[in-house]
């Protein structure tokens, strides 16, 4: 998958968010909080970044896994779990450097992945094949949650268009970012061909005095028993 090399200077100059964000809480407690033994539900997140959902995740008592290109947004994470989750490694759990569309794990091994705005960073038709790709280690039955970046998100439509409906924006917090693509509700069944999308939420904030927009999808999905025909 292409990667934007800017993302490692991001996580070397900038402090990340360090917890995360309510919609991630509720579909891990939603989906999992009863679970009998937390240490065997196995959680990925691809994108995972300096580690915010994954912190969540291992704090809670699950089995914390984790893919990221950026070394420093790796290292950044296996730092604070160390520190803050000294079980976490115990309990089997991983952070790896690696391509989300090549994942280094066996056929149907996680209970649940997120993409938390990390596949939107990727063209459609590669987004499709992470989809895909995160489909094949997820067991069946097994759930996503998907945070993307919607269309009329602040941003869209600024700077240089860089694919389809995806912009190096040049205003708003996507600035700086690379290109990111911008989905709407009517391309959700294509780019999760491989999974039984349940619903899709909209979630949406306002900045500049409520001039601006910042606008995500949510996804909810399950991968299918017995596989698509």
């Amino acid at each position: 998958m292409g990667w934007d090399p800017v993302w490692e200077t991001v996580y070397r100059s900038r402090p990340w968010g360090q917890y995360p964000g309510e919609d991630v809480i509720r579909f891990v407690q939603r989906n999992f909080a009863q679970a009998p033994d937390r240490a065997q539900v196995r959680l990925l997140e691809v994108g995972s970044g300096a580690g915010a959902n994954l912190w969540f995740i291992a704090r809670e008592g699950f089995c914390a896994h984790g893919v990221e290109r950026s070394e420093t947004a790796v290292r950044l994470t296996l730092e604070r779990l160390d520190r803050e989750c000294p079980d976490w490694r115990a309990a089997g759990g991983q952070v790896n450097v690696g391509d989300m569309a090549r994942l280094p794990y066996p056929d149907a091994c996680f209970d649940a992945v997120l993409d938390v705005v990390a596949v939107c960073y990727s063209t459609f038709d590669e987004a499709r094949k992470i989809y895909g790709e995160l489909a094949r280690v997820t067991k069946p039955g097994g759930r996503l949650f998907s945070r993307t970046f919607a269309r009329g998100c602040w941003g869209e439509g600024s700077g240089t268009q860089a694919g389809r409906d995806m912009w190096t924006c040049a205003e708003g917090p996507l600035a700086g970012l690379g290109a990111t693509r911008f989905t709407g509700e009517a391309d959700v069944p294509r780019l999760f061909e491989a999974w039984d999308v349940e619903r899709v939420e909209r979630m949406s904030l306002t900045e500049e005095d409520r001039q601006k927009e910042i606008r995500h999808l949510l996804v909810y999905a399950a991968k299918p028993i017995g596989g698509r025909v």
